[in-house]
């Protein structure tokens, strides 16, 4: 009797855990479909079909390509922020260079501050979080912790207003200024993403 009711309660565990799983996908699509609605741009919704231990912060592979009007050196973003941009595009994939690469430049401007800045991936060996770097301030930047950054729209690869991620600490360097960001989108659990194909 025992021995059944301890079936029963890890069937009901696995069931219950199942359903828990299947919440959690609902909500993260609609809030997916929401954001796409909501945006002023054009959205192709894609999904990371490959990623690789050796570049995990660097590069993604998604699931769109040519056959989706897809073409390099266009944005990629989730509902949370700004994501990447692609490079090699092919017949139906694309491969995407993150912004916690170090050869991701992304030209960025901070709310309430008329500052500017190029924000890339910080290369920090051995170290689990991504982090950004923000460079070419000036020294009376003075950036404060929690300060959001987004795109400014200058370069012409990454529209005005994508969020990119916040301000973790400023400091002032010999030529300039310099914060470290926290990107805003958890750039280790990626699944679903959009390409920004223009605007609406």
């Amino acid at each position: 009797d025992n021995a059944g009711l301890r079936v029963e309660n890890r069937s009901l565990k696995a069931t219950n855990q199942a359903l828990r799983d299947i919440e959690h996908e609902v909500n993260r699509l609609r809030h997916a479909l929401d954001y796409r609605q909501r945006s002023i741009f054009k959205l192709v919704p894609a999904e990371i079909v490959t990623r690789d231990s050796s570049t995990w912060w660097h590069t993604v592979t998604i699931n769109r390509g040519k056959e989706d009007k897809i073409d390099s050196d266009m944005p990629v973003v989730t509902d949370e922020g700004l994501v990447g941009k692609t490079t090699t595009v092919g017949k139906n994939i694309s491969v995407v260079l993150l912004i916690t690469d170090e050869n991701c430049k992304v030209a960025a401007g901070i709310e309430g501050s008329r500052e500017q800045g190029i924000v890339n991936g910080e290369r920090v060996t051995g170290s689990v979080t991504p982090q950004l770097e923000l460079n070419f301030l000036s020294k009376q930047a003075d950036l404060k912790p929690g300060q959001k950054v987004s795109t400014s729209g200058m370069g012409g690869v990454f529209p005005g207003g994508l969020i990119i991620g916040t301000v973790k600490n400023f400091r002032v360097r010999e030529l300039d200024g310099q914060a470290r960001l926290a990107p805003a989108v958890e750039m280790s659990h990626l699944e679903d993403v959009f390409v920004v194909t223009g605007r609406k």
